[in-house]
């Protein structure tokens, strides 16, 4: 019997449920792979509507505009990590090499998860690499975070936070070190493929490199008294 994983969404992210109806379905699964073509800045509704063959009133009626879908796919990728770093730890006891699954998870190319039948998280990486700061880069945001919209990125950050002070209990800068974690993350793969003189692996393009480089930096600083 196959399991389906179900994420449990906010929901002051959208109109009707898109998890509720096949139209639903179909307006996150194609959301996502044209916001990947295409980049968030060409996506419409209209160019989405016309690709799954609805109207763009049936788009509107699930979310809001285009900016509350691309928060709701970023929510969903983040709340979906999370389940992953504790599924991949929970049976290390190591607290260092648990670390080290946590910054491969954040770094490595994702792969596409079976347990998700309407959402492809491999392409759904690479929006993240390329698109997720615009979720809270606005002049929103502090509207946004009283509505709870971060709050998967937030629980991820806490969860990598507590496992950074199980390797060393007395440092003073978690939070602030398991976000930069995650971003750098991301930054260091989008400049190897699109800006590479700020990368030291553009002509590896291997992202081991960045791994490695992130294990260098985390593990200096949590060891530095």
């Amino acid at each position: 019997m196959e399991v389906q994983l179900q994420i449990k969404m906010n929901e002051k992210l959208f109109l009707r449920n898109p998890e509720q109806t096949e139209l639903g379905k179909k307006i996150v699964q194609h959301g996502i792979q044209l916001i990947h073509e295409i980049g968030f800045e060409s996506f419409t509704f209209k160019k989405l509507a016309e690709d799954i063959g609805t109207t763009e009133a049936g788009v509107y009626r699930y979310f809001e505009n285009k900016h509350r879908l691309l928060i709701y796919i970023t929510a969903w990728y983040w709340s979906w990590l999370q389940y992953r770093v504790l599924f991949e730890t929970k049976n290390i006891n190591n607290p260092e090499i648990k670390l080290k699954k946590v910054i491969t998870l954040l770094a490595k190319t994702v792969e596409d998860d079976n347990k998700t039948l309407y959402v492809d998280e491999s392409i759904l990486h690479q929006i993240i690499i390329a698109e997720a700061s615009k979720t809270y880069l606005t002049k929103n945001v502090t509207e946004d975070n009283k509505e709870l919209f971060f709050k998967p990125y937030k629980d991820l950050c806490a969860v990598i936070a507590d496992i950074l002070l199980e390797c060393n209990p007395k440092y003073k800068y978690p939070r602030s070190l398991a976000s930069t974690i995650i971003e750098m993350a991301q930054f260091q793969i989008f400049f190897m493929y699109n800006l590479p003189s700020l990368t030291d692996f553009a002509k590896t393009k291997n992202e081991s490199n960045v791994v490695s480089f992130l294990e260098n930096l985390v593990f200096s600083s949590i060891r530095n008294k």
